[in-house]
This record gives C-alpha cells, sequence and structure tokens, in this order.
C-alpha cells in the first residue's frame, strides 16, 4: 500500500515539526514543510503530493490563496486546512474555495489523523465548532433551511447520504444505482433548495 504524501503549510516551525513526527510515525510520508504558499508551490513543483495541511494566516501568499492554486493547479491533492480561525470569512473562503477539511489546531493528534483517514476515503471533515459557525452563517444568508415538500424519497436518501460525507460514487454504491443518476439527484435537490454549494447544503440538511 503506498504511503499518503503530505505536504505541511504553516508559518509556526515548531508546529511543522510537531506534525511532520505525528505523520511520519503513523506510515505516512511528509514530503516537505513549507511556511506559506510560496514555497508550497514551488516543493510541489519537484514532489508528488496526495494531501496538504494548509494553515490559513501566514506571512506571504496565505491559505486561502493557496487553495484556490491548488485547485486550479493540482485538483488530484485533497486539502485539509489546520488553523486557529474559524471567522465567518475564513471559514466561508477556505469551504467555497474546496478545502476537503477544516479542522482547528487544538483538535489533537487523534481528530488530526482522523481528518486524514476521512478525507483520503473521499469524504468531508469539518470541526464540529466549524460546522456550529457554518449554520450560523447559512441561518443569516439562507432563506430554506429545512427541505422542501418537493424533494422525493430518493433525493431524501441521497441528502442523508451527502450529510455522512459520502463522495458521488460512495452514494452511487450504496444506493445501486449510477454515478451518473446520483448527480443528476444531486442538480435536481439544488434546484429544489436553492442551494448550489455542497457544504452549504450539507449544513442545511443537518439543520
Amino acid at each position: 500500500m503506498n504511503k499518503i504524501k503530505v505536504l505541511l503549510v504553516d508559518d509556526e516551525t515548531l508546529l511543522l515539526e510537531s506534525l511532520e513526527i505525528i505523520l511520519t510515525l503513523n506510515d505516512m510520508e511528509v514530503i516537505g514543510t513549507a511556511h506559506d504558499g510560496n514555497e508550497a508551490l514551488s516543493i510541489l513543483e519537484k514532489q508528488e503530493c496526495s494531501l496538504a495541511l494548509v494553515d490559513l494566516n501566514m506571512k506571504g501568499m496565505g491559505g486561502i490563496e493557496l487553495i484556490g492554486r491548488l485547485k486550479s493547479d493540482y485538483p488530484e491533492i485533497k486539502i485539509l486546512v489546520l488553523t486557529t480561525f474559524y471567522d465567518d470569512k475564513n471559514i466561508t473562503a477556505a469551504i467555497s474555495g474546496g478545502a476537503d477539511g477544516y479542522l482547528l489546531k487544538d483538535s489533537g493528534k487523534d481528530a488530526i489523523l482522523g481528518a486524514v483517514e476521512q478525507i483520503m476515503g473521499g469524504r468531508n471533515v469539518i470541526d464540529n465548532r466549524v460546522m456550529c459557525r457554518l449554520a450560523a452563517i447559512m441561518s443569516s444568508s439562507a432563506k430554506t433551511e429545512t427541505l422542501p415538500d418537493s424533494i422525493t424519497e430518493r433525493e431524501k436518501e441521497v441528502c442523508s447520504l451527502l450529510a455522512q460525507g459520502l463522495t458521488n460514487r460512495q452514494i452511487a454504491e450504496t444506493l445501486y444505482i449510477s454515478e451518473g443518476t446520483v448527480k443528476n439527484y444531486i442538480s435536481s435537490i439544488y434546484d429544489k433548495t436553492g442551494i448550489h454549494d455542497r457544504a452549504k447544503l450539507i449544513v442545511a440538511i443537518k439543520g
């Protein structure tokens, strides 16, 4: 089994060293450490990577800009935000930008390792405190937080699996339907709820 290749991006040297030790001891390969987005992109020019752990507020290129660059230039790389910030601006920018996970730095070793495992398995991971903040953001900006009556039973099943963090492929396998059919259901759900963002839809489903 191939090791997970991880890039660490944070301007705190001590944290970088601690994370490198934790991940290495858990059979992952740290391909490099960077103190900002520019250093991270330089490393990726020479190294293969499957997951980037990214802080948000850094001198030089910050995490939000880096997330955008990664999604544009290296779409296959999963992104786990690891930060102390969970204000509205950072949360919405990171998640809408394409982050696969959002954890706070005080989550602890087990939470970080668990998040890595889930993200590499195709699930999204959001810290409970961040999820609460995201729900508050949604409640103040969106009028519809409950599923409309027009949602079919099958679409409700898809919603339930979305809320569990399953990918389209995993939903298809669970419901014994094609991935294309799942996409059609999600498109229909988007239209009926007026929510056209996966993370925001999950928040609305969880209520």
